[in-house]
C-alpha cells in the first residue's frame, strides 16, 4: 500500500495515449501509478516494486496479458490483476476467470468502473498496510485493522509491566494468541508460558493443577506436584475462560494475586509464586458477579488492564489477510497447488457474519483448501463450508431450463430409461417427450439398468 494513498496500481498497455489517459484517471483517483508498455517491461517494473493490483491490456505484442498474469502470478500468486481488451468475448473471460484473473473489463469502459474494480481489488488482496522490523513479539497476529493497531499498542504497553491483564472476546477472536504476545513483549520473556483452560478440567483436578499438591493428599498422591503457577516461576500463567472457574478456587487464586503465594491441596503451610496473571473470557463477568458465580474482589484483582478484541465480523478489512496467511501455510504443509480464492469466493468470504470468529475462518479456508481441486477456490466451496445457501436469482428462462432438465433426469431414472413409461409419468405423449429429451441432450439409454 503506497504511503498516504489508496495503493500501488502497475498499469500496462502498448497503446501510449490509453496509458496516459488511465493513469490520469488513477492519480486523480489517489491512487499511486507505475506504467509499462509491454509486459516485459511490465516484468522489470514489477521486480523492482510491489503494487497492490496490476491492470494489464490482453492483446499487446510480444508478451500478451494473460502471459504477462501468468509469469506475475508465479511470484505473487495473490496479487489481483484485472485485464482490458477491446476485443472481450466469453470464451477469453471465461478462460481469464478459470485462471484466477481478479477482473475482466471490455473497451470502451466507464472510468468510474474501473476506479471502482481497482478499489474492490485492493480492498480483497490482503495487502499489509505495513510491515516492522520489531513486530517479532506479535507474531501469528495478522491485522491491518486501526482498532486491532490500537489494542495492540496497549497490549504493547501493558506488557512492560506487571499488572494483571483481562483479555475479553467471543469465542475464536485470539485471545489466547494475544496471551503469547503479551509474554513475548514483557520482561518475562525468557520465562515460560502456561496457558490453561479453566472451564475443561473437572474442580478437583484444576485446584491440584494449579496450585499443586502435597504428597499423600488424596488417593493416588505418591509424590508432591508443584502445580502451574510455582512450575511457572519467573514467567507468565495465562488463565482461559477464568469466568468458569468454580467459586472455591476464585478464593486461593485471590491469595496469589494479592500475598504471591500459594497453598497446595493438603499442605499446612503456604508456598511463595512469581508469575504473572494474564486471564481471558468471553463471559459478561459483571452479570456473572451480579449472578453471585464470580468474586467481585477477584474481578478488580484480574481486571487491572481490560484489552477487548473486537470480532471479526468487526474488522472485516482483516479478512483478506487472514486468508493468504491461512492458504501460506496450507500450501507449507500440502503439496497442492492452489494460487487462491476467486474474486466472488473472497467477496463471500468478507461478506460473512462469522460467529466463530478467525477460528471459524480458519476451519472454512481449510475445508475450501482441502476439498479443491481446481488452481483456483470457487465460490461454490466457499459457500459450502460457510454452509450458506445461495443468493443468486436466476432469470426466469434460465430456472425453468434447470428444473426441466432435473425434473427429466429423475423420471428418467425413475422409469429405467423407458421413455414410454417416463412419458406416461409426465402426462405427455412420446412425440412431446423426445422433443423435450433433445432440447436437454438427454440419451434415455444412458438410464436403463446394466
Amino acid at each position: 500500500m503506497s504511503e498516504g494513498g489508496q495503493g500501488h496500481v502497475l498499469l500496462v498497455d502498448d497503446d501510449r495515449d490509453l496509458l496516459r489517459l488511465l493513469s490520469l484517471r488513477l492519480r486523480a483517483s489517489g491512487f499511486e501509478v507505475t506504467t509499462a508498455e509491454s509486459g516485459e517491461e511490465a516484468m522489470a517494473r514489477f521486480s523492482a516494486l510491489t503494487p497492490d493490483v496490476m491492470i494489464t491490456d490482453l492483446r499487446m505484442g510480444g508478451m500478451d496479458g494473460m502471459a504477462l498474469y501468468d509469469a506475475v502470478r508465479q511470484a505473487n500468486p495473490s496479487l489481483p490483476v484485472i485485464i482490458l481488451t477491446a476485443h472481450g468475448s466469453i470464451p477469453e473471460a471465461v478462460e481469464a476467470t478459470r485462471k484466477g484473473v481478479f477482473g475482466f473489463l471490455t473497451k470502451p469502459f466507464d472510468g468510474r468502473e474501473l476506479v471502482k474494480e481497482v478499489r474492490r481489488a485492493i480492498s480483497l488482496s490482503g495487502t499489509p498496510v505495513s510491515s516492522r522490523d520489531d513486530d517479532a513479539w506479535r507474531e501469528g497476529i495478522v491485522t491491518r485493522s486501526p482498532s486491532m493497531e490500537a489494542l495492540l499498542r496497549r497490549a504493547r504497553l501493558a506488557a512492560e509491566g506487571e499488572a494483571s491483564v483481562l483479555i475479553c472476546g467471543e469465542s475464536g477472536t485470539g485471545k489466547e494468541l494475544l496471551a503469547r504476545a503479551i509474554h513475548r513483549a514483557s520482561p518475562r520473556r525468557g520465562g515460560p508460558f502456561v496457558a490453561i483452560n479453566c472451564g475443561a478440567i473437572p474442580e478437583p483436578l484444576l485446584e491440584s493443577e494449579l496450585f499443586g499438591h502435597v504428597r499423600g493428599a488424596f488417593t493416588g498422591a505418591i509424590r508432591e506436584h508443584e502445580g502451574l503457577l510455582r512450575s511457572a516461576r519467573g514467567g507468565t500463567v495465562f488463565l482461559d475462560e477464568i469466568g468458569d472457574m468454580p467459586l472455591s478456587l476464585q478464593v486461593k487464586l485471590l491469595r496469589v494475586l494479592e500475598n504471591r503465594e500459594v497453598r497446595p491441596v493438603g499442605a499446612t503451610g503456604t508456598r511463595p509464586v512469581d508469575v504473572r496473571i494474564l486471564a481471558a473470557t468471553h463471559r459478561d463477568l459483571d452479570a456473572a458477579i451480579e449472578q453471585g458465580v464470580f468474586r467481585e474482589d477477584l474481578y478488580y484483582r484480574v481486571n487491572v488492564i481490560r484489552l477487548d478484541i473486537p470480532p471479526l465480523a468487526e474488522r472485516r478489512e482483516d479478512i483478506p489477510m487472514l486468508v493468504k496467511h491461512f492458504l501460506g501455510d496450507l500450501r507449507s504443509r500440502h503439496p497442492k497447488r492452489i494460487s487462491g480464492f476467486a474474486p466472488e469466493a473472497m467477496e463471500l468470504l468478507v461478506q460473512a457474519p462469522w460467529p466463530g470468529n478467525v477460528r471459524q475462518l480458519a476451519n472454512v479456508v481449510e475445508q475450501a483448501f482441502t476439498l479443491c481441486t481446481t488452481p483456483v477456490i470457487p465460490a461454490d466451496l466457499v459457500r459450502e463450508a460457510l454452509r450458506a445457501p445461495s443468493e443468486e436469482v436466476l432469470p426466469l428462462a434460465e430456472a425453468r431450463r434447470r428444473f426441466e432438465l432435473e425434473y427429466l433426469v429423475r423420471v428418467l431414472q425413475m422409469a429405467e430409461g423407458s421413455v414410454t413409461r417416463a412419458a406416461r409419468l409426465a402426462g405427455r405423449n412420446r412425440t412431446e417427450f423426445y422433443k423435450l429429451l433433445h432440447r436437454h441432450h438427454l440419451d434415455p439409454g444412458l438410464f436403463k439398468k446394466r
